[in-house]
C-alpha cells in the first residue's frame, strides 16, 4: 500500500466546500480560524493572503492555490491598506453560491476545508508547514489545475450529483498538492511525510504499508531499497525521527486503535491483525505508545461517543 494512501485513508479524509468568492476594486476579507485544513483557489485575478503570525505574505495568481493547515485566522485582500471586514455576514449574503465584496468582480476564488479524523494533526498536519503553496505554470502543477477546473465546472454548470463529485475532486486536488509540495520543497516537511521524499525510505515505508503484520527486520527493509541495514537505518532516523521498526510499531499501533474504534474485535483477534503474536503483546506495545491499554482506549472512545450523541 501506499503511505499516503495509507494514512489519508485511516484520517477518514472529507472535502467540505464552501461559496465561491467574487471580488474587486479594493477590498479585505478577515476570516476565523478554520477547522480542519482550509484551502482556497485563486481562477481569476490576483489578491494576497496573509495569515496571522507568520512574518510574510503569500501574493496569489490566477490559478494558484494554498492549504491553510493550522487554525489560524486569515485576511485575503486586495492591496496592504484596504481595510478588513468580517468574512461572516459577506458569505451570509452570497446569492447563486458566490459571495461578493468590494466594486467588480476582478477576482473569482473557490474555496472549502478537510475534515480528518482524530489522529490528523499527529499523523499529517504537524509535518506541513502552516501554508502551502502551491503557484501556477509550473508543469508540475498541470494535475492540480485539472482538478480545480473540473471541480470548478461541476460547481458552475450542476449536473446531477455535481456537489459530491466536486468534493471527491477536492480530495483528489489535495493529493496532488502533497505530492506536488513533497517534490518541490521535500525539507519544508517532517516525520514520515519527509521520509517519502528519499527513495530509499519511500520503498521501506511502501514495504511496512505494504504487510504491516510481517515481522519485518531491518535488514528485510534494507534490501527492499537496495541499501546496507546500516544505511536504511540512518537515512530512516534522519528524515522520519524515528527507526524504521519504531515507526512499524507505531503505524500498528494507529491501526489497531481504528479497529478497537471501529470494531467490535476481540483485543486477541486485532493483536494477530496487525502482527502480534497475543493480546498481551499488543497491549504492551499499546500501553507504551498511547498510555493506555486497548481496553481502556475502547472504553475512552465509547464514552466519548455517547457523551456526543446526548450532547
Amino acid at each position: 500500500m501506499d503511505p499516503l494512501e495509507d494514512v489519508l485513508g485511516l484520517l477518514e479524509t472529507q472535502s467540505h466546500l464552501s461559496t465561491g468568492l467574487a471580488a474587486g476594486g479594493r477590498w479585505a476579507l478577515r476570516f476565523d480560524a478554520p477547522s480542519g485544513v482550509k484551502f482556497n483557489a485563486v481562477r481569476r485575478g490576483r489578491c494576497r493572503l496573509e495569515v496571522d503570525g507568520l512574518p510574510a505574505p503569500v501574493d496569489l495568481a490566477a490559478g494558484d492555490c494554498y492549504l491553510l493547515t493550522r487554525p489560524l485566522r486569515f485576511t485575503l485582500r486586495s492591496d496592504p491598506d484596504a481595510t478588513a471586514v468580517d468574512a461572516g455576514p459577506v458569505f451570509e449574503a452570497a446569492a447563486d453560491g458566490v459571495a461578493r465584496v468590494g466594486t467588480a468582480d476582478e477576482v473569482y476564488m473557490i474555496g472549502g476545508r478537510f475534515s480528518f479524523g482524530e489522529r490528523a494533526q499527529e499523523l499529517l498536519l504537524d509535518g506541513l508547514p502552516p501554508v502551502v503553496h502551491v503557484p501556477a505554470g509550473t508543469e508540475q502543477a498541470d494535475a492540480v489545475e485539472w482538478a480545480l477546473t473540473a471541480i470548478e465546472q461541476e460547481l458552475q454548470h450542476g449536473p446531477p450529483a455535481s456537489r459530491l463529485v466536486a468534493e471527491h475532486l477536492a480530495v483528489v486536488m489535495l493529493i496532488h498538492v502533497l505530492r506536488l509540495h513533497l517534490a518541490r520543497r521535500p525539507h519544508a516537511v517532517s516525520g514520515w511525510l519527509s521520509g517519502l521524499a528519499d527513495p530509499v525510505v519511500a520503498r521501506a515505508l511502501a514495504s511496512m504499508h505494504e504487510a504491516p503484520a510481517r515481522s519485518w527486520t531491518v535488514a528485510e527493509l534494507a534490501q527492499a531499497g537496495a541499501v546496507s541495514r546500516s544505511t536504511l537505518a540512518a537515512r530512516f532516523k534522519e528524515t522520519v525521527g524515528q527507526g524504521p521498526l519504531e515507526y512499524l510499531t507505531r503505524w500498528r499501533i494507529e491501526l489497531a486503535s481504528r479497529q478497537l474504534r471501529e470494531s467490535t474485535d476481540t483485543v486477541a483477534l486485532i493483536a494477530r491483525a496487525v502482527g502480534y503474536g497475543s493480546e498481551s503483546a499488543l497491549s504492551v506495545a499499546f500501553k507504551r505508545v498511547t498510555g493506555m491499554s486497548p481496553g481502556a482506549y475502547r472504553k475512552q472512545v465509547g464514552a466519548g461517543r455517547e457523551a456526543m450523541s446526548g450532547a
